[in-house]
């Protein structure tokens, strides 16, 4: 007898670890990253009443999206002075004249997931009888910001300048060093936006680019670093 209820016991314990399964809640995904399309890169807007558009963002899980749309001072966006929230991919932000500004938007699901922020564009609002505007800062493009493996030699520092007044011609102040307290310049003037410095093993370097343009107007630049391996 105890033989044929251990052999119904076997038999049943798959039944139950069976029942004992059940399928796992979806993981949740971020929404893609948007682009950006008004204001336009270095776009100089006359009104300071500003529609800014952007393309709508996909969730992997067919959430419902929402964007949060920054406003900063500066490009690296540590800045901000203006957020608003948006249901949809466009949205109206008044803000102040004769100011250069830079913007982002960052999509989030309704479980407050946030995908990977835009690219950051910048534009300037123009001032009541402004006849000249100050350029933007420079936009980094290599080496990258905090990278730790340049090779050591010749180093090429490159960036992007740009002006709301696309007649401007600009110059750049390059600024080199070993501490982040740059105060000396490499070389003044420069109209290219690509210099060459001698980088040593081991050492971090601080730059920024300070940019002129044909007015005099100036604006100052982040202070970037990069480490030679």
């Amino acid at each position: 007898m105890r033989k044929v209820i251990k052999t119904i016991a076997l038999l049943s314990l798959p039944l139950f670890v069976a029942c004992g399964g059940g399928s796992s809640e979806p993981v949740n995904e971020a929404p893609s990253k948007v682009s950006l399309v008004y204001p336009t890169p270095n776009l100089l807007c006359i009104d300071n009443t500003i529609t800014f558009d952007w393309s709508d963002a996909t969730d992997p899980n067919n959430d419902n999206v929402s964007y949060k749309v920054e406003v900063s001072g500066n490009r690296e966006m540590s800045n901000i002075v203006k957020t608003q929230t948006a249901s949809t991919s466009q949205v109206n932000i008044t803000l102040d004249k004769g100011t250069a500004l830079y913007w982002r938007v960052t999509a989030t699901d309704a479980k407050g997931l946030a995908g990977d922020p835009s690219e950051v564009n910048a534009f300037y609002t123009k001032g009541e009888g402004e006849t000249n505007t100050a350029p933007f800062t420079a936009e980094l493009v290599s080496p990258a910001d905090e990278k730790s493996d340049v090779a050591a030699g010749t180093v090429t520092l490159t960036w992007k300048g740009a002006d709301s007044n696309t007649s401007d011609t600009l110059k750049y102040d390059v600024f080199l060093g070993e501490t982040a307290d740059l105060t000396t310049e490499k070389v003044k003037d420069l109209t290219d936006s690509t210099h060459n410095e001698d980088v040593v093993t081991g050492k971090t370097y601080y730059w920024k680019i300070n940019t002129t343009d044909s007015a005099g107007a100036k604006s100052i630049g982040q202070v970037w670093s990069f480490t030679v391996k």
